[in-house]
C-alpha cells in the first residue's frame, strides 16, 4: 500500500509557475519538479475543494493549468469532523485566523489518515515551530496529525 499524501496548493502552483528570478524559490521549484517526475507515483495522492479553490483563483491560464493538473486526484470531503478541527487549529493552536483555511489543510489531513501533509507553505503549515502544537491539538481531538513536509523533503528513496 502507498502512502497517503495530502497534496496542498503551493505545491501544483510551484509545478506550474513561471521560473522564478529568486534563487531559493527557483530551487523550489526545481524539487518540485523533481519530486513530481521520480517519486508522486510512490503516493496515494488526494486533495480538498480547499485546494481547487485556492488553486483556481488569480491569473486564468495559471489557474487553469493548476486545475488541469490537479484534476486525476481524488477530493477529501469537507465534513463537520474537519471544521471542528480547522476551528481548533485556530482557537487553540498556533495558527492565526487568517490562516483558516491553512487549518483546513491540516485537519483534513488529520481526519483522513494521511501520513504526509506535502506543502511550501513555511508560514503556517510547515513551520517546525507550530508543529508540536498543532500534533497536540490534533491528539486531542482523537486524530494523529500526518508528517508535514516540502517536496524536497520526500525526494530520497
Amino acid at each position: 500500500m502507498r502512502p497517503k499524501l495530502y497534496l496542498e496548493t503551493t505545491v501544483p502552483s510551484y509545478l506550474v509557475a513561471r521560473p522564478s528570478s529568486d534563487l531559493i524559490v527557483a530551487a523550489q521549484q526545481q524539487q518540485t519538479r523533481d519530486w513530481w517526475e521520480r517519486r508522486r507515483a510512490d503516493f496515494d495522492i488526494q486533495i480538498s475543494q480547499v485546494v481547487l479553490d485556492e488553486a483556481g483563483a488569480g491569473d486564468k491560464q495559471m489557474a487553469g493549468k493548476r486545475l488541469e493538473l490537479l484534476r486525476p486526484f481524488p477530493l477529501l470531503t469537507i465534513n463537520p469532523q474537519a471544521v471542528h478541527l480547522a476551528r481548533e487549529l485556530v482557537r487553540r493552536g498556533p495558527l492565526p485566523a487568517k490562516a483558516a483555511r491553512d487549518a483546513t489543510h491540516i485537519a483534513l489531513s488529520a481526519i483522513y489518515g494521511m501520513h504526509f501533509l506535502m506543502t511550501w507553505n513555511c508560514a503556517h503549515i510547515a513551520n517546525a515551530e507550530m508543529f508540536g502544537k498543532m500534533a497536540e491539538v490534533c491528539r486531542a481531538h482523537g486524530f494523529d496529525c500526518p508528517v508535514i513536509c516540502t517536496p524536497a523533503e520526500l525526494l530520497a528513496k
